[in-house]
């Protein structure tokens, strides 16, 4: 899969030189085709770690509009999150170095807040869709494209193999938000107000 070859090569070389001294002619040479066939696949040397974002959102949002008709929009997003898992599981050695190298690189930043703008736009639209109103549509997106990147952020990290269970704990935690934090000031106000 040459796709696949000229993003583990771009990750390589990222990874050994930095994003900024990495030309899309090195990238096709280690991949082992050549600049033609690079652009043929990628716009640009940014997009090379950013392929593959068109298909996730199109299956999240299908997973959007397929839930159980039952589901409040809360409960559609985790619903949706989690039957994406196995796309992050799948390309879990490559998500992790890869997120290091955008975290290093402004440009690739700025690429990455773009492409979770769109993901969100589209989830929004699918809930929009499902006859969540406009405005709280937007707002399940956001709070729900949040809790997926925490989700897999701690995933990453953690070295577990089990992505599921920092979802659900994401999506729990969020859902948490309302209910008092034991043994804070307000909880405690509470307590000596009754």
């Amino acid at each position: 899969m040459v796709r696949r070859r000229l993003q583990e090569a771009a990750l390589a070389l990222y990874q050994e030189r930095g994003y900024e001294r990495t030309t899309a002619a090195e990238i096709a040479e280690k991949a082992g085709v050549t600049g033609r066939t690079f652009f043929r696949h990628f716009a640009d040397k940014r997009e090379v770690l950013f392929g593959g974002e068109a298909e996730f959102a199109e299956a999240l949002t299908s997973a959007v509009l397929t839930a159980p008709g039952h589901l409040g929009a809360w409960e559609t997003l985790l619903h949706a999150v989690r039957a994406v898992e196995p796309m992050f599981i799948e390309n879990r050695s490559f998500s992790a170095p890869r997120q290091r190298v955008i975290i290093a690189n402004p440009a690739l930043q700025e690429r990455a807040q773009s492409k979770s703008r769109a993901m969100t736009a589209a989830v929004a639209s699918a809930l929009n869709q499902r006859g969540v109103p406009d405005r709280l549509a937007g707002l399940a997106a956001q709070v729900g494209t949040a809790a997926l990147n925490y989700a897999v952020m701690s995933w990453l990290e953690s070295g577990s193999d089990d992505l599921d269970r920092y979802v659900v704990q994401a999506f729990e935690e969020i859902r948490n938000l309302s209910s008092p934090i034991p043994g804070s000031v307000h909880e405690n106000r509470a307590d000596t107000e009754e």
